[in-house]
C-alpha cells in the first residue's frame, strides 16, 4: 500500500467510526434510588460497552424513588426507568388522562422487596403481632403503601403509622421511636447493621413470605420511545441483560462499576446488598418459575386489582395497559439467572 492508498484508508476509517459515533441512539434513563449496590445491574452493561455496542448512547441517572422516575418518564425528561410496577399503576389509574403513561417492559424484582422489620426485643415474630403497634415509614414507602394488602392477608387488624424522612427510618427503630418500619429488605437490613443493630437482632417479614405476591421494579419506557424507535428498546434490554447475568455470576466485580459512579459508597457493604437483591427479589423463585423478565397475566390482574384497593386510586388500574412484553429479547438472551443457593 502506497502513502496515497494508505491515507485513503484511513480517511475512510475516520469517516466510518464517525459514522458510528453519529448512528449512537441517546437514552437517558433514571435508576430508583441511589447508585447503591442494586444499581450495578445497570451500570455494568454501561462500563463495559454493552449499551454502545448496541448502538446506544446511554446515560444512568440516580433517582429519588419509583414515583419520581415514573413522573420523569412521563414527563418525557427521561426514556426510559426503573421504577415499583404498583408506582407505575398507581399513576396509570390516578392520571387516566395522561397523554404519556410509561409502560413497563421488563419485570427486574420479580418480587416487591417490601418488608416490616423490627427489633427482636420488640417480641414482634409475626405479621400478627403487629396489631396495635407504631409503625414506621415515609409516606410514599412502597411497604406503606401496600401495607393493607399485608394486612388483609394477615389479619393484622389496626396499626398507627409515624411519617418521617427516609434517612431517619432506621434511626427512629434503634431509638425505639417505633416499634416496626417498613422499607426494602435489602436496604433497612444492611442500614440498621450500619447504626450498630446486628443482623441476628432483626426480625425481617418480607411482603413476599407472607402472602403478598406484589411484583417489585420493572423497566419502564416512555410511549413515545416505544412509538418512535422500538428498535433502540430492544438493543437496550438486550444489552442489559448480557450485563445482568454477568453482575449475578460475579456480584464483587460488578462493585467496581459501581464505585466508578460514587466513589464513596462502602463496597463491602454495597455488594452484600447486591447479593440480597439478587437472592431475594432478582432471582427468587417466583423469578425462576416465571422466567427473568417475564410476567404472569394472572398474578399481574390480581396486583392490579389490590393495588386500586390499597391506594385508592381514582379508577381502577387495568393490568393490561401497564405491562408490554412485546419488546423482551429471545428466550435464550434471557437465561440469566445464577443457580440456586443452597
Amino acid at each position: 500500500m502506497n502513502k496515497r492508498q494508505f491515507l485513503q484508508a484511513t480517511a475512510a476509517l475516520a469517516l466510518a467510526t464517525l459514522g458510528q459515533a453519529h448512528a449512537q441512539t441517546p437514552l437517558k434513563f433514571q435508576l430508583d434510588w441511589r447508585f447503591e449496590g442494586p444499581s450495578a445491574l445497570f451500570v455494568q452493561p454501561a462500563a463495559k460497552g454493552y449499551f454502545k455496542q448496541a448502538g446506544l448512547d446511554v446515560t444512568i441517572d440516580a433517582g429519588n424513588g419509583s414515583s419520581g422516575t415514573v413522573t420523569r418518564v412521563a414527563s418525557g425528561s427521561y426514556d426510559i426507568g426503573l421504577a415499583d410496577v404498583a408506582a407505575l399503576m398507581e399513576f396509570h389509574a390516578n392520571n387516566p388522562d395522561a397523554p404519556n403513561k410509561p409502560v413497563a417492559v421488563m419485570m427486574v424484582y420479580n418480587n416487591t422487596p417490601a418488608a416490616v422489620l423490627a427489633l427482636k426485643k420488640s417480641g414482634i415474630k409475626s405479621p400478627a403481632d403487629l396489631k396495635g403497634r407504631k409503625l414506621g415509614a415515609p409516606v410514599f414507602d412502597a411497604g406503606r403503601k401496600a401495607f393493607p394488602i399485608l394486612d388483609k392477608a394477615n389479619k393484622i387488624g389496626a396499626v398507627s403509622w409515624t411519617a418521617m424522612e427516609p434517612s431517619l427510618r432506621e434511626t427512629m427503630l434503634v431509638r425505639g421511636d417505633v416499634d416496626a418500619i417498613t422499607g426494602f429488605s435489602f436496604t433497612s437490613l444492611l442500614n440498621l447493621e450500619a447504626r450498630g443493630i446486628k443482623a441476628d437482632e432483626v426480625v425481617l417479614l418480607p411482603y413476599a413470605d407472607h402472602g403478598v405476591k406484589l411484583y417489585g421494579n420493572a423497566i419502564i419506557a416512555s410511549p413515545k420511545l416505544i412509538k418512535e424507535n422500538p428498535a433502540a428498546l430492544k438493543a437496550f434490554l438486550s444489552a442489559f441483560a448480557k450485563g445482568a447475568k454477568e453482575v449475578m455470576a460475579n456480584p464483587p466485580a460488578a462493585l467496581e462499576a459501581v464505585k466508578a459512579r460514587d466513589g464513596i459508597i462502602n463496597v463491602p457493604m454495597e455488594t452484600r446488598r447486591l447479593q440480597l437483591a439478587i437472592d431475594s427479589v432478582v432471582a427468587s423463585p417466583d423469578a425462576r418459575r416465571e422466567g427473568f423478565g417475564r410476567v404472569d397475566a394472572g398474578r399481574l390482574s390480581l396486583m392490579a386489582s389490590q393495588v386500586s384497593d390499597a391506594y385508592a386510586t381514582k379508577t381502577r388500574v387495568d393490568a393490561g395497559a401497564v405491562w408490554n412484553g412485546s419488546f423482551l429479547p429471545p428466550a435464550a438472551e434471557l437465561d440469566i439467572l445464577p443457580k440456586a443457593r443452597k
